[in-house]
């Protein structure tokens, strides 16, 4: 991997003010800006205008995970708080069992205050003494640690579901960069309209644009709607710590995506376009599943550096009839896997021909897979948004990019 070796983060550096940063949705959700960066040129357009910029005939591909409110805050008997940060389910693993649960569950979590809980069982903060919760006795148990992550037991006392434990005491994970608390908006705001799967502790947020109005127009310019399901995990806010990219840790994360799917995305002859780097990690990690069951492996796990590595002997749509077979042989009507790609510069797309994305922290994983899709260009989209006031990240405005070639 000679190309990876000579990638280190610094290259991938901004300055952003933190007034840029947007800390609400504007009112309307398709009334963001637009930049349309269209094969080294920028257009400023806006968002409800994207029905009429992008080609007729074009597929598009939606992340549908949904957000669930995974942040909840224990207190101890000496008063100080601790948060935990449900990543994934680890008994039971299947997010569907998970959220149906009763009585308890132990997830992959991420907890602030650590050092403040040693041990012991610790019981949910609940301030304004909200009967239905002290009814639950929603505790906390640690089990032990693993890299940067603690396995919990969560525990509580009645029948209700994790799903329903969560929507009851839980908080929306608004990025930490936004320096508050949630408040209400974010209830609606941080979740796409089309969300449909829970899983996610953060927001695919390219999708938080869409309207109704914006979907249904796109239906009439007679661009095809599709959509998969990749569950965000929190390691999207992950900052690159190492200097040199190739040490960096990518977090791996759950995707499923239907048999209808795979065989719509193989007969298509148009542009495919990805509403975010969710949804582009996807599409593009199809290629190489499709390759490991060409070469007789399970197609279970994708690890951040493997693709650069393999040499390609399958066309797109041969990789993605090998899924086809491999499904249709053991009458499975989705596919499900985990993958780690990391996209950085030098990695050959395979499926994205657009991307629709916001714009990214300074030093992010996410900012590399742009600039390995724009090249260098992605210099002049950010210096160019900076100069006429776009708001970033989350909350931000959007971006259409069509790459050079």
């Amino acid at each position: 991997m000679p190309m990876i070796e000579s990638l280190y983060i610094e290259q991938y550096n901004y300055q952003l003010p933190e007034n840029r940063i947007a800390s609400y949705p504007l009112k309307e959700r398709d009334s963001s800006r637009l930049l349309f960066y269209n094969r080294g040129i920028i257009y400023d357009k806006c968002f409800n205008e994207l029905p009429a910029i992008i080609p007729s005939g074009a597929m598009m591909v939606f992340n549908n995970t949904r957000v669930v409110p995974a942040r909840l805050f224990f207190k101890k008997e000496s008063g100080a708080l601790i948060e935990i940060l449900c990543l994934e389910p680890f008994i039971p693993k299947d997010y569907f069992l998970t959220f149906e649960a009763t009585e308890s569950v132990v997830w992959r979590v991420a907890i602030g205050n650590k050092k403040r809980w040693k041990r012991g069982k610790l019981f949910l903060y609940n301030p304004f003494k909200n009967k239905a919760i002290e009814n639950l006795y929603l505790s906390a148990e640690c089990l032990g640690e693993d890299k940067d992550t603690f396995l919990v037991r969560l525990s509580w006392s009645n029948s209700l579901t994790f799903s329903e434990v969560l929507e009851l005491c839980g908080q929306m994970p608004i990025p930490p960069y936004l320096h508050r608390n949630q408040e209400i908006i974010d209830i609606e705001r941080y979740q796409t309209i089309y969300a449909a799967f829970r899983g996610s502790v953060a927001a695919p947020t390219a999708g938080l644009h869409f309207s109704e109005n914006t979907l249904s127009s796109l239906k009439k310019h007679n661009i095809s709607l599709s959509e998969i399901t990749l569950h965000v995990g929190a390691g999207t806010f992950m900052p690159v710590k190492e200097n040199k990219i190739i040490h960096h840790h990518m977090h791996s994360e759950p995707f499923n995506v239907s048999l209808s799917f795979l065989e719509s995305l193989q007969r298509h002859k148009g542009a495919v376009l990805s509403v975010g780097t969710t949804s582009t990690r996807c599409l593009e990690s199809l290629y190489y599943f499709g390759l490991m069951c060409y070469l007789g492996q399970e197609p279970l796990f994708l690890s951040q550096w493997d693709v650069y590595n393999l040499k390609p002997e399958l066309t797109s749509e041969e990789s993605l009839e090998q899924i086809i077979a491999y499904l249709q042989k053991r009458h499975l009507t989705s596919f499900s896997a985990h993958t780690q790609l990391m996209i950085v510069p030098s990695f050959t797309f395979r499926w994205t021909n657009g991307i629709i994305t916001n714009f990214h922290q300074p030093k992010s994983t996410l900012l590399m897979l742009i600039a390995a899709f724009i090249g260098d260009d992605w210099r002049k989209c950010y210096a160019h948004a900076l100069q006429k006031g776009y708001r970033f990240l989350s909350y931000g405005d959007s971006s259409l990019l069509f790459p050079l070639h």
